[in-house]
């Protein structure tokens, strides 16, 4: 009768089977988060950075839909800051970013503190301020191109009890703002109302409860208790705001038949319309990537401002 033996000794089994362990414990811990979360950069280094580089690139060109490609370096740069026509844009992309987003946070929190109590069909009711969301940004445009219309139109006609005359909502610079920015407000209000409300549902109730007991209203806790600690909230909600509104191009362009021109003189014309226009209206390409580039350092100035501002909320510097 014969035995098997084993030829490897003892010791490399161990070795070859301890490594083969480690191996799969480091492949387990190590790298799988890294090839799981892995499509979502790969996707950002094709569709995000990719793009963004490119265009940082030929904003050093003159470059042209007849495919001149010419080194300018810094020209387009020194053009556009002496360009009264993208300083124009600059200022009407931020005067209707403050008009709207001011108000709408605002509005927004005090929305999700209502739909934050209980309330018969509360469900379809924080369902329901999602739906401006979900329409159609031209169907907006139609109707609100209605309500503020010169002759006929119900915001004037309301305005006219008061004894006001018409006002030319696309016409002059102030309305069209206004008008802009109501589009804006409607249709993001629910959003971020909704933002506020899954964070204010982490708020602890032991915290109100306390606050009762110590006699503090409702109007004191929501001052002194829910903002305060709605502040990593608010901060992802201005930020994406920030962004959002300085990127503003659907509603203005909507708002004046699709036409990237804001109006006759350029009086709601945004940065973002400005770079459409020089990038496919005047197939000035290299213009309007430094054009880009110029709004992309402006989004990163608001948001740092708009981050600080948030960051002292509550009491914190």
């Amino acid at each position: 009768m014969s035995l098997h033996v084993d030829a490897m000794p003892p010791s490399r089994r161990h070795v070859r089977s301890g490594s083969g362990r480690s191996f799969l414990t480091w492949l387990d811990l190590k790298a799988a988060p890294y090839l799981l979360i892995s499509p979502y950069y790969i996707l950002f280094l094709i569709f995000g950075l990719f793009p963004l580089a490119f265009t940082l690139y030929y904003s050093f060109f003159d470059y042209d839909l007849a495919g001149t490609v010419e080194w300018t370096g810094l020209g387009n740069f020194t053009a556009l800051l002496s360009d009264s026509a993208f300083w124009r844009a600059v200022v009407n992309t931020l005067a209707m970013f403050v008009i709207a987003t001011v108000p709408q946070m605002l509005l927004a929190l005090l929305l999700a503190n209502a739909l934050n109590k209980r309330m018969k069909g509360q469900l379809f009711v924080r369902l329901g301020v999602l739906l401006p969301l979900v329409t159609s940004v031209v169907a907006v445009a139609v109707v609100f191109t209605q309500l503020y219309g010169r002759d006929w139109g119900m915001v004037n006609w309301v305005l006219g009890w008061f004894g006001a005359d018409p006002i030319d909502w696309k016409a002059e610079r102030l309305p069209s703002w206004l008008a802009i920015a109501t589009m804006v407000d409607w249709r993001w209000t629910g959003y971020n109302a909704i933002i506020f409300l899954a964070g204010m549902q982490t708020i602890p109730k032991d915290l109100y409860e306390a606050a009762s007991i110590d006699g503090a209203s409702r109007r004191r806790q929501f001052w002194q208790i829910t903002v305060p600690m709605l502040r990593p909230t608010m901060i992802f909600v201005v930020l994406n705001s920030t962004i959002g509104g300085l990127t503003l191009f659907a509603e203005p362009t909507t708002f004046y038949n699709g036409n990237v021109h804001g109006g006759t003189t350029s009086q709601f014309q945004t940065v973002s319309m400005f770079i459409f226009e020089q990038g496919f209206r005047e197939f000035d390409y290299g213009y309007a990537s430094a054009a880009a580039w110029l709004l992309f350092l402006l989004i990163l100035i608001g948001s740092a401002i708009n981050f600080l501002l948030i960051r002292r909320i509550g009491g914190n510097k």
